[in-house]
This record gives C-alpha cells, sequence and structure tokens, in this order.
C-alpha cells in the first residue's frame, strides 16, 4: 500500500522498491564484471524516419496551434512504435542500456510548443516504452539484463549565464525553477519504472546542481533511491564546459552526487576528448563514461567532423577503453 510522505506526495509500492533494489544490485554487479553499453543517439535515429509535420501531430494534436515537426519527445505519444523500434534496434546491436526519449521533455524545454503541461505525461509514457523494451529483451536472454536510464536534458535557459550581453545580471530561469522542472520529471520516470537516472548533457554546472538536489528531493519523497549517471559536455578547443569549468573542475563540483558513472558526451567527437576523458580517468572515483555517436548518411558515419568509417571509431573506442575506460559505460 503506497503511503504519504512528509513532502505531501506518494511514496512508491514496496514491491517497486524491491524491484528496483534487485535491478540495481544486478546493474553493479554487472559493472564489476565487465563494460556495459550504452545506446547512441536517439534524434539521428529518429532522424532516418523523415518524419514530417503530420507525423509529428498525430491525431491528437492535428490543430496545434504552433508547428511540432523537431519536437522528438513529443512522439512517444504521436509515435510511439517509432520510438520503441529504436530501442530494440539499439538492443538488438548490443547495448546493454538505453535511454528515455526525454531529452527536451521538461517543462521548461516544452514550452517552446506551449506544452509544458504535458511534459510529466511524456516522460512517464517514454519510460513506460523503454522499460517495455528491456523486459522483452531480458526476458529473452536472462544472462544478459537490459537496464533503462531515464533522462534529464539540460533545459534551453541556463542559471549562470546571462542571455541579454547587455545584462549580464539578467537570468531567464532560477535555480528553484529548475528544481520544480527537474523534480516533475524525476517523479514521472521513476513511476515509469527506469533503473537509472543520467542528468545528461551538461553545459551549465549550477543546472546540474539544480537536477541533482530535485532528484536527491524526489528520492526521498518517493521512498526510493536509482543510480545517478552525470553526463558534461566540453564545448570547444579551450576543454572547458559552457559556464566555464574544466574537466577536473566540473566533477569536483558534482562528485557529491555520488553518481554510478561520469562521462563526456560527443560534442568535440572522439579524437578531441582524448585528453579530457584521460583527465577524467585520472581524478574520477566512480565508473568512466565516453561517448561517442555517430550519423550515418548513404553508407558513410559522420559525426561532428570525427567518425567517418565504422572501422575508424572501432579504433578510438579501443583506445579508450583499454587507457581510460576500464569497466564503465561506453555508446
Amino acid at each position: 500500500m503506497n503511503k504519504t510522505n512528509k513532502f505531501g506526495g506518494v511514496r512508491v509500492s514496496e514491491q517497486k522498491q524491491v524491484t528496483a533494489v534487485n535491478r540495481v544490485a544486478a546493474l553493479r554487479e554487472q559493472l564489476a564484471q565487465r563494460i556495459l553499453v550504452l545506446d547512441g543517439g536517439m534524434g539521428t535515429m529518429i532522424q532516418g524516419y523523415r518524419l514530417q509535420e503530420a507525423d509529428y501531430r498525430g491525431e491528437r494534436f492535428a490543430d496545434w496551434h504552433s508547428d511540432l515537426k523537431g519536437n522528438n519527445d513529443l512522439l512517444v505519444i504521436t509515435q510511439p512504435a517509432i520510438i520503441a523500434a529504436i530501442h530494440d534496434a539499439y538492443f538488438e546491436a548490443g547495448a546493454d542500456i538505453i535511454e528515455t526519449n526525454t531529452f527536451n521533455a521538461t517543462p521548461i524545454a516544452m514550452a517552446d510548443y506551449d506544452m509544458a503541461s504535458l511534459s510529466a505525461e511524456i516522460k512517464l509514457l517514454a519510460a513506460r516504452l523503454a522499460r517495455a523494451s528491456a523486459n522483452k529483451w531480458t526476458a529473452q536472454n536472462p544472462a544478459k539484463p537490459r537496464y533503462v536510464a531515464g533522462v534529464l536534458g539540460p533545459t534551453n535557459r541556463t542559471a549562470s549565464i546571462s542571455p541579454d550581453v547587455n545584462d549580464p545580471a539578467y537570468r531567464n530561469i532560477s535555480f528553484d525553477q529548475l528544481v520544480d522542472a527537474y523534480r516533475e520529471s524525476t517523479r514521472a520516470l521513476v513511476e515509469g519504472g527506469v533503473d537509472i537516472i543520467m542528468i545528461e548533457t551538461i553545459f551549465d554546472t549550477l543546472n546540474a546542481k539544480a537536477a541533482v538536489y530535485a532528484v536527491e528531493t524526489e528520492f526521498e519523497a518517493l521512498g526510493i533511491e536509482l543510480p545517478v549517471m552525470i553526463s558534461g559536455t566540453i564545448t570547444d578547443a579551450s576543454g572547458r564546459t559552457l559556464s566555464g569549468q574544466t574537466t577536473e573542475e566540473f566533477y569536483n563540483s558534482l562528485h557529491h552526487a555520488r553518481p554510478l558513472s561520469f562521462g563526456l558526451n560527443c560534442a568535440l567527437g572522439p579524437d578531441e576528448l582524448r585528453q579530457y576523458v584521460a583527465e577524467l580517468s585520472r581524478v574520477a572515483e566512480c565508473v568512466r563514461r565516453i561517448r561517442s555517436r555517430c550519423r550515418r548518411y548513404g553508407g558513410a558515419y559522420w559525426g561532428m567532423g570525427a567518425c567517418r568509417i565504422p572501422q575508424y571509431r572501432w579504433r578510438l573506442l579501443r583506445y579508450h577503453t583499454a587507457t581510460h575506460c576500464r569497466h564503465c559505460q561506453g555508446g
């Protein structure tokens, strides 16, 4: 029976708590034995379907007052079969962990489409789609359990930097607003059955701190605790995040969250990321992760000018695995 907690919300059921504990234990056991593979890009896979405005709208949003093409998170409502097929494709390719299609599904980012009120529904449905796929593939091969990471994207606002060059003190988002948005999102992802919360593509550490605080607060409210993965973005050749931190500074700012893994995404491409992965490997006390995503066009692979062909990417992954990423997730 669910019980009300001190936050005024409803704690998850005892059965869900036990299920989560068992999955987390199995995940940590797998990590101790081998490298786990995270899925690749969702957006680039969606591009391959060449969806048009009507495809994004579906029947439910046929008369929506603004354009919806490009709102990939909405597809869990209007084109769930496509999202499920992408999850299945990654599992078939050998992924151990897939991410929910929720990168832009916070109320803050969805406000661009005047759909902030749909954020929780999108997160819930996305988590359920991913969970169903993971359960199916785990049932086919119980010796290789599959997991779901619930994605909390960075939003399209930054708490540390003014969007107005003429007013450096101005902010278009507050810490509390970010916390509220991330708490709602975390709640929906947990309800949908994710195994991990991934705070993804961090360009502003203050945004990430809001996400960490929101996730921990919501875990306490729900009476559950899941592993947290943190993924940052080195934005240019200076080796810093958008808010100005080096790799080591970025890690030190967030290691209090006790993440399951700490990694960098594909912003610069694998060649340029080598030195920053090496730095992260030197300082991090948790699992390290590097992500190298590629897009496929006409048989060739292109990704930020780096991933030209599959063989090239494979050599880079072998290098990072042997040098810096032992027992890490790589996608």
